[in-house]
């Protein structure tokens, strides 16, 4: 009975310490989404494009930041769609979640630790420009901001009420010109300035955090659990069962959307159970909660299968080809 209630306590403190970290990542994240919704205007929507230009190169030297917090906001700013899907798998490619203290601790070699991060960095930036000329040559268009369509679904109170501004003509024109015509849905954009400036924006970016941390909180909770269950002994022997199916699996353990992912991959790779090319696809496709965060904020079911299946065939046919030129840091 005390063992079981020391495995519950171990798994429930994990599951609190990965996920405090996240809060200030998802507070300060949606504090910006939120304030750029207000100012959202042609200019503001032109300025973004302009720079999703340059969005891989910033987002992959960002996500190589230890920890995955960067990841949980970039999946935030994709589903708000203030960011492209070139930048989100550029930092998805990058971040080095719990790789860099893993490394240090086990006194892995400088150099070595410097050429992981920077083959990621590079991976990750070539693919995200790859991935946004794509969409161009593809005329595939860039999506107008969407952030009040997180607002609305999760209700966090931060919408102008068009009701209000049909009986108070004289209130619409005075918050905004949409509602003066009927409240076009379809390009209503409230000003919380005006509404409750501040206080209002800082009230709706904390619901937002506080519904995806606990939503964050109980998966990492859950996956925790299984981990413990399953032991770290049996993952090392999935994974270094066979060399090219250690790097299909090694990307597939990347994905699980848990900080645990990349402790072990490195941790395996440290103590010689997995080969540079298996530690790179897993390393590569371990976006942390990055991925979790996406799910919960871009209600696109087939958008985030597609987007995961991509994140790990690439980042499993990375490793093969890394295995089979023999790179090794």
């Amino acid at each position: 009975m005390n063992e079981f209630l020391d495995i519950a306590f171990d798994v429930l403190r994990d599951a609190f310490l990965d996920t405090l970290y996240l809060i200030p990542f998802l507070f300060v994240t949606y504090l910006f989404m939120e304030w750029l919704e207000h100012k959202t205007g042609e200019k503001t929507q032109a300025a973004i494009e302009r720079a999703g230009a340059a969005g891989p190169f910033v987002g992959a030297v960002l996500g190589v930041v230890p920890q995955c917090g960067f990841s949980a906001a970039a999946s935030t700013l994709y589903a708000g769609r203030v960011i492209g899907l070139g930048t989100l798998f550029a930092v998805y490619l990058s971040t080095s979640d719990e790789m860099l203290p893993i490394f240090i601790a086990e006194q892995v070699a400088p150099s070595t630790i410097a050429g992981i991060l920077a083959l990621k960095v590079v991976i990750g930036m070539v693919f995200g420009f790859i991935v946004d000329a794509v969409l161009r040559l593809t005329h595939h268009p860039h999506e107008s901001l969407r952030i009040h369509e997180l607002c609305e679904r999760d209700q966090c109170d931060c919408s102008h009420d068009c009701e209000t501004c049909e009986q108070n003509p004289e209130l619409a024109y005075e918050h905004h010109d949409d509602c003066a015509d009927g409240c076009d849905h379809e390009h209503h954009h409230h000003d919380h300035a005006h509404d409750a400036g501040w206080g209002g924006i800082a009230k709706s970016a904390v619901k937002h955090t506080v519904q995806v941390t606990l939503f964050v909180f109980l998966v990492s909770f859950a996956l925790n659990a299984v981990l413990a269950i399953v032991g770290e002994e049996a993952l090392g022997s999935f994974l270094g069962s066979n060399e090219a199916l250690a790097v299909f699996g090694s990307a597939i353990v990347g994905l699980i959307p848990n900080c645990a992912a990349s402790v072990a991959i490195a941790q395996l790779y440290v103590e010689g159970v997995l080969g540079f090319g298996a530690c790179m696809a897993g390393l590569l496709s371990a976006a942390g909660v990055g991925l979790l965060v996406l799910l919960r904020t871009n209600r696109r079911p087939a958008e985030n299968a597609a987007i995961v299946l991509v994140l790990v065939v690439f980042s499993a046919l990375c490793g093969l080809v890394i295995q089979a030129l023999g790179i090794v840091f």
